[in-house]
């Protein structure tokens, strides 16, 4: 079976630069065997991918496409300490926060973008117990963070 990069690098993808925290945090912390990533945004290269409340500015779609960009970042946040993306053994946890218009209830398929990426990589390894929730607001106006709780060696 191939490495998690191997994959990574199959699906066309490479690890970016870890998101500098927007606030008081770090963006991941190892304590034993699991790495705790703090929300990831959708940043690329810095910037934040798109803005607005999925369901009104955002389209659904849009929102899962960045969801994907979240894990990622997620990834490359765990990655960071841990030695590289085959320190990951498997995906424990991920919860998806989606900011949402009222009367939106696709949470759960925004936050596949996440959990798709995570198979993709990972396959079994990737299948996680997840939260999909619907929130209000979102830091800088994102319509959807990603979080992740993965057991690594």
């Amino acid at each position: 079976m191939s490495t998690p990069e191997e994959r990574l690098a199959e699906l066309g993808l490479t690890l970016p630069e870890v998101v500098a925290p927007l606030a008081a945090y770090v963006p991941a912390v190892r304590t034993g065997d699991h790495v705790y990533v703090s929300g990831q945004l959708p940043m690329v290269e810095g910037k934040l991918l798109l803005t607005g409340k999925v369901g009104a500015e955002v389209d659904p779609e849009d929102a899962k496409r960045a969801a994907r960009v979240c894990a990622l970042n997620a990834l490359a946040a765990a990655a960071s300490v841990v030695g590289g993306l085959s320190g990951v053994v498997r995906v424990v946890k991920v919860v998806g926060f989606v900011a949402s218009a009222p009367g939106f209830t696709g949470q759960p398929q925004v936050v596949n973008g996440a959990s798709e990426l995570f198979g993709e990589i990972f396959g079994e390894a990737g299948r996680h117990a997840r939260s999909a929730v619907g929130v209000a607001e979102l830091p800088l106006n994102t319509p959807v963070e990603v979080e992740l709780i993965a057991e690594v060696r």
